[in-house]
């Protein structure tokens, strides 16, 4: 396959199976395309013929015009450059299926072949580019948002597109390699400074529970602990080995902190609950609740979502699970988990 790109995108070569023929046919998107005068090369019909065909497709309602037919600078064997308008791979089919030529049925298997390997080297140069450059594209999506706002070069909509690229850059990586079970443990991490030890967690629990009840959100099971497996979970993340603590991080222990106590249901009613509250209760405490600003790094939707989330995962998928919300508590939750969510959820 011989393949070269011009200002439309890829160009590929393709023969009729009886050497008669040879079209450049253009790739973009995720189809091909042909010019009335190709599409009578390929079908050995003339371009009067073919103009008769497409004039029938649309009057018949069969193919919309604004859907299959765009216009291309092209540059001709001159070297002049010409506005000219293609057809798409549904309208070259169609064409093909009217002048009943088996020509079309070929070009039809060629172009799907060719399509889908063009579609899946674009992936892969593309998750590769994202794996090394992730924070490099973050940075220059940033970058891009404040000078087109500074310079005033888009409109209100336009601001809009731009800010929710902007705002959400890290999360599309974040979906890419949760998908791909590559994430990594954020480098950026602050020492835990504060630890929460069982007395300090029941006084707390209870004071939680004495609200809810009182708002009719509980009853008296909720917080009744099954065994002592509260007390194991909390020395659980300030474990040490060699001295040295397991978990040093807050993004380690508060991410683990939230799983086990999800997941382990220490609690004969309210786990979820007494899990995302405690979890807040101790980036408070470590000073990590609120970003420079003094905004909460994760509003009340974004905890119900993550809790759910680390409710739902499969036990085998822990390690993602930590890895992920350490990735959320160090970039912004608010921002990610609810797209992160939404995706598992497809």
């Amino acid at each position: 396959m011989n393949n070269r790109q011009n200002d439309l995108g890829e160009v590929v070569l393709y023969k009729t199976e009886d050497g008669k023929a040879a079209l450049d046919v253009t790739l973009d998107g995720d189809t091909v395309w042909l010019s009335q005068k190709q599409m009578g090369e390929l079908f050995d019909k003339n371009v009067r013929t073919v103009s008769e065909h497409l004039s029938n497709i649309f009057k018949e309602g069969e193919l919309k015009k604004s859907s299959v037919i765009r216009n291309f600078r092209i540059t001709a064997a001159d070297g002049k450059t010409y506005d000219t308008q293609l057809y798409n791979l549904d309208v070259i089919i169609s064409v093909g299926y009217r002048v009943k030529s088996k020509r079309g049925t070929q070009f039809r298997i060629w172009a799907t072949q060719t399509l889908k390997d063009h579609l899946v080297r674009g992936y892969t140069l593309n998750e590769r580019r994202l794996r090394e450059r992730g924070i490099e594209m973050e940075q220059a999506v940033q970058l891009l948002s404040r000078t087109l706002t500074r310079h005033e070069l888009v409109t209100e909509e336009g601001r809009g597109v731009l800010d929710v690229i902007t705002r959400y850059a890290k999360s599309w990586l974040l979906l890419k390699e949760y998908d791909d079970n590559t994430l990594s443990i954020p480098e950026r991490r602050r020492p835990a400074r504060v630890a929460i030890d069982y007395a300090r967690a029941r006084e707390n629990i209870n004071m939680l529970k004495a609200r809810l009840v009182e708002k009719g959100e509980a009853s008296n099971l909720f917080g009744q602990e099954r065994t002592e497996q509260l007390v194991g979970i909390l020395g659980a993340i300030e474990q040490t080995f060699g001295g040295d603590p397991l978990y040093p991080s807050i993004e380690e222990k508060a991410a683990h902190l939230l799983y086990f106590v999800i997941k382990d249901h220490p609690f004969t009613d309210g786990n979820k609950r007494i899990g995302s509250f405690l979890f807040i209760l101790f980036l408070r405490e470590n000073g990590y609740l609120e970003d420079a600003n003094g905004v909460p790094k994760i509003n009340d939707n974004a905890l119900v979502a993550l809790a759910l989330l680390t409710a739902e995962s499969e036990p085998r998928n822990k390690e993602l699970m930590i890895r992920l919300i350490m990735n959320l508590i160090a970039t912004n939750a608010t921002d990610s988990v609810d797209l992160i969510r939404e995706d598992r959820s497809r």
